[in-house]
């Protein structure tokens, strides 16, 4: 009688090398977030004085939580400014921000001094916050949505052309190659070919830069700047929680409604 082979005893693989570099990245996160957050040494976060001024905050969320209504007809004009500032902001900053993309990105300017240079311009530009360029615009040309409309446009382009222009170093530069073997311009190759590839790129991040124009915009008028801000500022100032949660609780709808249809328009572009 013919005996069985034993059934192979099964071998837990090695562990490949370099496997513990993530557990020691991690490990090493933690420790610099924790030192930096120690007194003397980082900025000296007191945990304590969370539980010691709690009930301060706890009335202020009592407040919030009763919306004012009556006040609703007052925040619709302030509301439609803020919706006008961001709609004008993203188109005017999505137009300039697509040939500065290309300009950008090292698949489509060849040409390494111009493309370091609009770079290193577009990273000074979004160096800086959109909340700094609202109080110097708001200290140039006056109060109003004018200058919060500079300022969000100055922030999107920032944000657009790295985005997309990353987004087009991506894409597979064969057609581009080939473009360049036919003897075809850099300008004609960057619109027959590099656009159709980079277009749901700079489309998504357009949607991407509206919703933030949005909130953005919120934030601008508390500078001068217009829209929602200068109502937010005018209701904090005199303690009115009660107005501000409605104020809040339009923003948070605007803002999930223009979600929903950017995702609808997304998905339409895949």
């Amino acid at each position: 009688m013919t005996g069985i082979a034993p059934a192979s005893v099964l071998e837990i693989p090695a562990r490949p090398p370099g496997a513990w570099k993530a557990p020691v990245i991690v490990g090493a996160v933690v420790v610099v977030t924790v030192v930096m957050c120690l007194p003397g040494i980082g900025i000296g976060v007191d945990l304590a004085a969370i539980g010691r001024n709690w009930q301060n905050g706890a009335d202020k969320i009592v407040h919030l939580l009763v919306p004012d209504w009556n006040f609703f007809p007052r925040t619709l004009p302030p509301l439609i400014e803020t919706l006008q500032m961001a709609v004008i902001a993203t188109v005017i900053g999505a137009a300039v921000s697509l040939p500065l993309s290309f300009w950008a990105a090292r698949a489509t300017n060849p040409n390494a001094p111009a493309r370091i240079a609009v770079r290193g311009i577009l990273n000074v530009v979004r160096s800086v916050p959109d909340l700094l360029y609202a109080a110097i615009l708001v200290a140039m040309v006056g109060v109003g949505a004018l200058p919060g409309i500079l300022a969000l446009l100055l922030f999107n382009v920032g944000i657009i052309v790295k985005l997309v222009s990353e987004a087009i170093d991506t894409n597979d530069r064969g057609p581009l190659e080939a473009g360049r073997a036919v003897g075809a311009t850099q300008a004609k190759i960057n619109r027959t070919l590099a656009l159709p590839d980079a277009w749901p790129a700079f489309a998504n991040q357009t949607l991407y830069v509206f919703e933030l124009n949005v909130r953005a915009s919120t934030v601008l008028g508390l500078v001068g700047a217009g829209g929602m801000g200068l109502l937010i500022d005018a209701v904090r100032t005199f303690y009115r929680y009660d107005q501000l949660s409605l104020i809040i609780l339009e923003i948070l709808i605007v803002v999930i409604v223009i979600d929903l249809v950017s995702d609808a328009i997304r998905r339409r572009l895949v």
